[in-house]
This record gives structure tokens, C-alpha cells and sequence, in this order.
């Protein structure tokens, strides 16, 4: 008996040491793991987290997904040398606010899968690319020689050498998606996290023209490796000209990068790689059209109505990718100095009527702010206002309507 319970104290000791073991190994796959885990997790559950980032979006059913970290916002100043300019009407807009949380959005087109959702730590609505291929937003089957492309691109938990793409195209066959890259003229935006020991990120630009390859080329920007926070792609197509930013850095401006009678029908996002541990995801697109000419507008109409001077959610903070469009309207005083300027604020339906009107003005109160202190512009010559909701120039029944009802007015006093 001694014997036995000698044995079995043996094997009872061996078996506390291998399970201490195995669990010090599972600990330490656990944390390496963790991130992966909990993607997959809320993949496959989607009522696992709730996380509403807005007010109207607090009566809804969200979805969390992977944390975005926080991360201080970019300085106003940083923006110094941004010279984009959003187009004067929008005519596309997509936040998806309107779709249901776990569906694909109407509106849009695709070969593949995916599914909107929210994120903790990032404001809004996201498109989550689940699976590799293309999707387009249906804006219009005609695009002009005019026009400005926004979007924000976050890569959540990014793999190594994953390319995301943005392509500037004439389809010739809608029905076959995978064959965009035969159409006939092409501009194909690169836009991905390296691991090349220099930055980590590239911005590559892919040129084809009547069906020949013409040049490709790539950059390393820092801009790029903040895996966890979005970044803000502008793409501004002036006839055969195209420029592209990355927050406020400009990567691309080429002269010749669209054949002079190409006639382009689609903006879309192919990917090779998507799943639970490659991620992608797209919000707030916006296309504009038609070329600004601030000094026209109020040396001949005594107006200039934009939507380029974007603000946070619920807030009078402007944006920095704002600074462009300031900067218009401020070398406009500049040159003119006598001129005075009433600066409007306008929101859209959303929200309660004194709530908006208050925020309005608060926005035009920014506005003027922002002009003396970034460009020296006296406070003496502009007075501000807000409207609020009350004199839309567009329907407030679609997210294009809203974003055209967002606006600030300079009108010439």
C-alpha cells in the first residue's frame, strides 16, 4: 500500500508539473493570440459587444469590433502645406448610417462579402471588407472631368505586405468585376502597411492608358503606419491630372495620369487579402464635382458656399483636413483687403431644431476663429451666423442631401 500511494504521488506531482506548464504555454499563446480571438469572436457573434458612437445612432443595435487605439489628434498646423479643395457640389456620400449593423449596404456592388459595423475607440460607421475582391459604390455611371473622392481607411489588425486598393477606372464589363484590371484606362492607388526597415507604409500609383501599361511607382510615408487609427485619402482628378493625400501629406500629383478621352464610369476597392486577421475597413466616401473658384464666387456673387470646412461629430472642432479650403477663402481677404465677410453656419435634419441652430453658430464662431489665428485674417472683417436646419439647399431624406445641407457660407458684406 505504502507503495502504491508512492507511485501515485508520483505520477500526481508529474501531472501538476506538466499542467503548470502547459498552462504558462497557453498563457503566453493567449496574449499573442488574444487580438486574433477576439476577432473571431465577434465575427461569428455579432450582439457579443455593443458599442453606439453617436447620438442617433444610440437608439440602434451596433456592433463592436477590434479596438481602435487613441491617439491625440493631428495638429491644425501640420495641415500647413494642404492645398486640397473638395469639389463644390456632393453628389456621392456614404457614412452608412442608413444600413442595418451586419448587412451589406445598399447602393453598392460586389463579388465578395461585407458588413457594416462600429468600432471601439472610432467615431461613426465602418464598411468591414470580410472577404478579398471589389466593391464599388453605385454613385453614378459617369464621372466628370471634375471631381474630388474622399475616404477614411483603417487596417485594424493588419498583416505585413497587405495591399489595400483604390482604383480610379473605365469598366468595359460590370458583370464581370474581376476583370477590372483589362479595362482599358486605369489609375490604381496602393495603399499599405511594410515591413521594409525604412517606414512603415507605401503609397504605390499604377498608370494604364488605352489598354498599355504607362508607369507604376511607389513612396514610403510614415502616414501609413498608425495600424490602429484612420487615415484620410483624398483624390482630386482635374481632367488628366491627378492628386492624392494621405492626411495632410500630398503623395501623388501627376499631370498625366488619365488618358484626355477616357471616360470613367467606376470608382472602386479591389483586395487580394481579407478575412478575420487581415482587416479592412472604409467610411465617411465622399464625391464632390465641379472645380472651386473661390475668388469668382465672391468677387461675382457675393457668395462661396463649401463643404470643405468638415468639423467632429456634434462639435464646432474643425477638422484639419479643412485647412485647404480655409486657406482659400483666407488669401481671397488677403487680396482683397477691404473686403468684410458674414460666415454662416448650416447643418442638416438630424438631431433637435435648437440643438442644430446653436451648433450652427458655434461652427461659425470656429470658422472666424481659425481665420485670424492660422491666417492672420482681422476679426473686424467677418460677423458670423447659424441657420441650423432651417434653409437646406438639399434633401434631407439621403446622405447626400445631408452632406450638401452641412455647409459654410462666406457671404460679402
Amino acid at each position: 500500500m505504502l507503495m502504491i500511494a508512492s507511485a501515485s504521488h508520483g505520477q500526481l506531482i508529474k501531472k501538476i508539473g506538466e499542467r503548470a506548464k502547459n498552462r504558462a504555454e497557453n498563457n503566453a499563446n493567449n496574449k499573442v493570440n488574444n487580438a486574433v480571438d477576439k476577432t473571431v469572436d465577434e465575427a461569428m457573434n455579432p450582439d457579443l459587444k455593443k458599442s453606439p458612437k453617436t447620438e442617433s445612432e444610440k437608439k440602434q443595435d451596433t456592433t463592436g469590433k477590434p479596438a481602435a487605439t487613441s491617439s491625440s489628434p493631428t495638429a491644425f498646423k501640420t495641415y500647413s502645406k494642404y492645398d486640397f479643395v473638395p469639389g463644390e457640389k456632393v453628389t456621392g456620400f456614404e457614412d452608412f448610417s442608413t444600413g442595418s449593423i451586419g448587412d451589406f449596404p445598399a447602393g453598392w456592388n460586389t463579388n465578395a462579402a461585407a458588413e457594416i459595423v462600429t468600432i471601439e475607440g472610432a467615431a461613426g460607421r465602418w464598411l468591414w471588407l470580410t472577404k478579398p475582391g471589389v466593391f464599388i459604390p453605385e454613385f453614378t455611371d459617369k464621372y466628370p472631368e471634375d471631381f474630388t473622392f474622399e475616404f477614411d481607411l483603417l487596417h485594424g489588425i493588419p498583416f505585413g505586405g497587405s495591399s489595400f486598393h483604390f482604383v480610379i477606372a473605365e469598366l468595359t464589363n460590370f458583370e464581370n468585376l474581376m476583370g477590372w484590371n483589362t479595362s482599358p484606362n486605369i489609375f490604381k492607388l496602393g495603399l499599405n502597411i511594410t515591413s521594409t526597415g525604412q517606414k512603415e507604409g507605401a503609397v504605390s500609383a499604377e498608370i494604364r492608358k488605352n489598354s498599355t501599361s504607362i508607369s507604376s511607382n511607389q513612396v514610403y510615408t510614415e502616414l501609413m503606419s498608425d495600424k490602429f487609427n484612420p487615415v484620410h485619402v483624398s483624390v482630386w482628378r482635374q481632367k488628366e491630372r491627378v492628386r492624392v493625400y494621405v492626411n495632410q501629406e500630398k503623395v501623388w500629383d501627376i499631370p498625366k495620369a488619365i488618358a484626355t478621352d477616357a471616360k470613367i464610369n467606376a470608382l472602386f476597392f479591389p483586395l487580394l487579402f481579407a478575412d478575420a486577421t487581415i482587416q479592412h475597413y472604409i467610411g465617411n466616401l465622399r464625391l464632390a464635382v465641379g472645380a472651386p473658384d473661390t475668388r469668382k464666387k465672391m468677387l461675382e456673387q457675393n457668395k462661396w458656399v463649401t463643404h470643405g470646412i468638415l468639423f467632429d461629430v456634434n462639435s464646432a472642432n474643425i477638422k484639419p483636413e479643412s485647412y485647404g479650403t480655409l486657406k482659400e477663402m483666407a488669401n481671397v481677404l488677403k487680396e482683397y483687403p477691404d473686403m468684410k465677410v458674414r460666415i454662416t453656419g448650416h447643418t442638416d435634419s438630424d438631431g433637435a431644431d435648437a440643438a442644430n441652430l446653436d451648433l450652427s453658430k458655434r461652427r461659425a464662431a470656429s470658422v472666424k476663429t481659425s481665420l485670424a489665428k492660422e491666417f492672420g485674417i482681422d476679426e473686424s472683417r467677418m460677423e458670423t451666423d447659424g441657420k441650423g436646419e432651417s434653409e437646406p439647399i438639399g434633401k434631407n431624406d439621403n446622405p447626400a442631401g445631408k452632406a450638401n445641407n452641412r455647409r459654410v457660407e462666406f457671404i460679402k458684406l
